[in-house]
């Protein structure tokens, strides 16, 4: 089965400059690719004209006029298919761009190719996209981000709501409701690929408690987790879970004959 990974996060007004340089890897953070790390590929859209060929522009704005306390970007960090090609990989992010997206919000990604703990490649790709849709209407970098004006459209920023039901706050059931939905359609949007370029292989994106599996979950690692006595512990845990697993595998092969 190919790795499954998606998450969601929220920036805080403010982080959306760094962590778009982050992104693309550009600035202080050009010693990643220095370092052997991959910058596979990266592209911006749906910007506005002062932003169209400078996506930069477009985050500094945001930390600069999103109301206080509000947040300047979304992210999706989608593990990729190592058995795909680089096009491949490409292509199907495209295709959730498209079809997450459309021409509706104002996004950037990069796909980055570092190296996994088991020696082979960890491709992933962070997709920072705005909150505000796109309407049609010009605005300069300041009214961009003002509140909407449902009245006068011509008149307030352009609307802030990501999903099928823009502007609506939804209860935590619903948040988590959506968000699984959403992580759904990306698993379909992987098996198609994989299976439309000739692989077996599928992902599931359904948890394992989900599956029927009672087998322990890895707990998300920060960076920092890697360091020192962390990186031998979560190795530790792989290699334990992985032996449970293949014990398991056996005692359901040898119940079958």
């Amino acid at each position: 089965m190919a790795i499954a990974g998606f998450s969601v996060k929220v920036g805080a007004k403010g982080s959306a400059t760094g962590h778009a340089a982050y992104v693309a890897r550009t600035g202080a953070y050009e010693r990643y690719t220095e370092q052997g790390e991959l910058l596979e590929a990266s592209e911006h859209g749906n910007m506005p004209a002062w932003a169209e060929h400078d996506p930069s522009r477009f985050w500094q704005a945001a930390d600069a006029y999103e109301r206080a306390n509000g947040s300047s970007y979304r992210e999706f960090l989608i593990s990729l298919p190592r058995e795909l090609s680089p096009d491949e990989r490409r292509g199907l992010v495209k295709d959730f761009v498209v079809e997450e997206l459309g021409e509706v919000h104002a996004y950037q990604y990069a796909i980055h190719v570092p190296r996994a703990s088991d020696g082979l490649d960890n491709p992933h790709v962070h997709l920072m996209f705005s909150e505000r849709r796109v309407d049609g209407i010009a605005r300069d970098p300041d009214q961009y981000f003002r509140r909407f004006n449902a009245a006068h459209p011509d008149r307030g920023g352009c609307q802030k709501g990501f999903g099928e039901r823009p502007g609506v706050k939804l209860t935590t059931v619903e948040r988590k409701a959506e968000l699984k939905a959403l992580r759904e359609r990306w698993g379909a949007c992987v098996n198609a690929s994989l299976e439309r370029t000739g692989h077996s292989v599928r992902v599931s994106m359904k948890s394992y408690a989900d599956r029927g599996l009672d087998i322990q979950p890895e707990p998300k690692q920060l960076p920092s987790a890697w360091r020192g006595e962390g990186k031998a512990k979560i190795l530790a845990f792989r290699e334990a879970r992985a032996a449970v697993l293949k014990s398991r595998s056996e005692s359901d092969s040898n119940h079958s004959t």
